[in-house]
């Protein structure tokens, strides 16, 4: 039997984004999307001149904060698909020599609103799905190269992979929040 990896890769993908995590994020609030369930959470805040900025430190503190919806949201539109998809299926104009972290890939701001969110959310997956769906199984078997940083020797696939894990993980959490809020009576049952 022969196995299409390409194929089966976006598959994947789309399968949880069309019937796992878009469907949970309908009547998604602006409350329930900066929720802090606990003391101490990283979330989005407002910087000196009033930008939201995604909390975060180098190297991150072991235990890792909990974070907010809004946190976790940005992370997979920008951070997991929006700069990965910019970096290897464009647009980068003047910014060739970035890699798939550089978040000069990202000037737009950062969601401030539960709806402007998912709609950051909904762009980054159809670009990302847009680009992956485009590789043949060469494509899909080639090193990422000197986009990939100290990845360069990992093959596309391995990213891709990679990615599909961090969306299902990440939007889990999302789900779990979401959970959370509802059983604690503060959104609709």
């Amino acid at each position: 039997m022969t196995v299409n990896w390409p194929a089966a890769i976006l598959g994947q993908m789309e399968f949880y984004w069309d019937f796992h995590l878009r469907p949970r994020l309908e009547g998604l609030t602006d409350d329930e999307y900066f929720w802090e369930p606990v003391e101490g959470c990283w979330s989005l805040r407002a910087d000196a001149e009033g930008a939201l900025v995604m909390e975060e430190a180098n190297p991150a503190p072991e235990p890792p904060p909990v974070t907010t919806i809004a946190w976790r949201m940005v992370h997979i539109g920008r951070d997991v698909l929006g700069i990965r998809a910019r970096a290897f299926f464009g647009p980068h104009e003047g910014l060739e020599d970035a890699d798939m972290w550089d978040r000069r890939l990202w000037p737009d701001p950062l969601p401030a609103t539960a709806a402007d969110a998912i709609a950051m959310l909904e762009r980054s997956y159809a670009h990302w799905r847009e680009g992956v769906s485009a590789l043949d199984e060469g494509a899909i078997a080639t090193p990422l190269g000197p986009k990939g940083a100290w990845f360069a020797e990992d093959s596309m696939g391995a990213l891709v992979l990679h990615l599909n894990r961090e969306l299902m993980a990440h939007g889990a959490e999302i789900c779990l929040l979401r959970d959370l809020y509802r059983a604690k009576g503060l959104g609709a049952n």
